[in-house]
């Protein structure tokens, strides 16, 4: 029977784990800009809209990030975007 191996050794993805916190520190700015809304169904997909015209995807990496809905028919959401485009 042959013998299953086990899991490859992670010395060095924990080597680049550890340069890369040293070289960016928590403290850090991210490099997305985000917002969050907390609005009527109707009115965050206007929002959503008004972002992707304004920030076209293909520049911006602009996207919805994150949504739920909440009390009633509102949609809290957080949209996100790369600060300027290249």
């Amino acid at each position: 029977m042959m013998k299953i191996p086990g899991p490859p050794p992670l010395d060095g993805l924990k080597q680049r784990i550890f340069r890369y916190r040293q070289e960016n520190p928590a403290g850090r700015k991210n490099d997305f800009v985000r917002e969050t809304f907390c609005l009527s169904r109707p009115e965050a997909r206007a929002k959503a809209r008004e972002w992707f015209d304004s920030f076209p995807k293909a520049a911006y990496w602009t996207e919805v990030e994150s949504w739920r809905q909440v009390d009633g028919d509102r949609i809290e959401f957080t949209m996100r975007r790369l600060p300027s485009a290249d």
